[in-house]
């Protein structure tokens, strides 16, 4: 029984190391298989990160080439570009508007540089840059909270404008001299006339005062249509006054109360312009506004005393200031409307022609507009827009 028992041990003893022998071979299989697997994937990620590299660097050759070729724009570019960091500091200038603003203008701030730099003008959004005539466009850069400045050079298109505008006032008063000769004889011819009574020995004290009287009003009508015609000929200049709106309107209605208490003519104010304040010239926007008011007036002639009324308006609508003047007169004809802004025209015969027409040139100077609305029997009402800021801005 114990040799059976010793040759049984090693028996057993073999089959266990024969497994064990199994176990690790296949262990052993696993592991290379996993290593080839492994292998391989490193090969993939190695090609795939190859190709994700190549793209990167096309990528970034793209980018690179672009941004070459926006510096050779911006470098190029007739206008200056200044780009502001969120603090309002110059980050970058294109040589344009360091040759406009100076070379050490990066890193300066712009609020300063602009006082320093940067003259107000008679025009919106321009400014005086020595003796440069200059355009400032803003536009916000979203991604850095700074914003980009566009300088564009108007000097020559400003020159331009003025030459343009003066040859149109002139060339005006080319095409209209014939019937400034015929306004001008009218009244002369009636002077003279009243001029020749007062030479009659047998004349009156009365009469003489009364002729003296007629021939010193057809006079000053002269006066009047030459001073209304060199305005319009030279044009009216707009200086930097800063005008509170409601004082514009407050001095309307002072000048027009009486008048219109003495022809009878009922007149009414609705004014509601805040704080506003306008820029330009005082004597000019207030020029304006009255020949409206007094256009208003004359068109009331002939009505019932009391009977007619004209309506003064003014209210904010947005960044303008609109001013309305009403009447209610006989209206304009349509086929006259398109023609009350010319030079010289008129319905009636007492008329120069000229008082809505300089009323639009200075507005127009002023950077507004007017408009009206008319319909014959109803009246007539004419819109004045003036740009506006508040007090708090100055």
């Amino acid at each position: 029984m114990s040799d059976v028992a010793q040759i049984a041990v090693p028996d057993l003893k073999a089959q266990e190391l024969q497994r064990a022998f199994d176990v690790f071979n296949q262990v052993s299989l696993e592991l290379t298989q996993a290593y080839e697997g492994l292998q391989a994937r490193v090969e993939s990620l190695t090609s795939e990160l190859a190709v994700a590299n190549g793209e990167l660097r096309r990528q970034y050759q793209e980018k690179e080439a672009l941004s070459e070729r926006l510096s050779l724009l911006l470098n190029a570019l007739p206008a200056g570009v200044v780009v502001l960091d969120s603090t309002a500091s110059v980050s970058e200038a294109n040589p344009v508007a360091q040759h406009m603003l100076g070379t050490g203008i990066i890193g300066c701030d712009w609020p300063m540089l602009a006082q320093a730099k940067l003259a107000v003008t008679d025009a919106p959004d321009e400014w005086q840059l020595e003796e440069r005539r200059v355009s400032i466009a803003e536009s916000p850069l979203d991604s850095s909270g700074g914003r980009l400045l566009l300088i564009h050079d108007i000097t020559v298109a400003h020159d331009l404008k003025a030459n343009v505008e003066r040859n149109q006032r002139l060339a005006a008063m080319g095409e209209m001299a014939a019937s400034l000769a015929h306004q001008l004889r009218t009244p002369l011819a009636t002077a003279l006339l009243y001029s020749s009574n007062l030479t009659q020995p047998d004349l009156t004290d009365a009469a003489r005062t009364r002729f003296a009287g007629k021939a010193t009003e057809q006079l000053k009508r002269l006066e009047r249509l030459i001073q209304d015609v060199l305005l319009f000929a030279r044009g009216e200049s707009i200086g930097r006054d800063v005008i509170p709106a409601a004082t514009l309107i407050a001095e309307a209605v002072q000048t027009m109360e009486p008048l219109c208490q003495e022809k009878g003519v009922r007149f009414g104010v609705v004014s509601e312009v805040s704080n506003s304040i306008l820029t330009g010239s005082r004597k000019a926007l207030g020029g304006a506004l009255l020949n409206l008011l007094e256009n208003a007036l004359q068109a009331c002639e002939g009505r019932n005393f009391g009977a007619a009324a004209v309506e003064l308006s003014a209210s904010i609508d947005g960044r303008y200031l609109k001013i309305g003047v009403r009447d209610s007169g006989e209206g304009i004809a349509p086929e006259a409307q398109s023609r009350i802004f010319e030079p010289f025209f008129t319905t009636r015969g007492q008329g120069t022609g000229l008082g809505l027409a300089i009323a639009l040139g200075v507005t127009r100077a002023h950077g507004g507009s007017i408009e009206v609305s008319s319909v014959p029997g109803d009246g007539s009402e004419f819109i004045m827009r003036l740009p506006i800021g508040s007090a708090a801005e100055q």
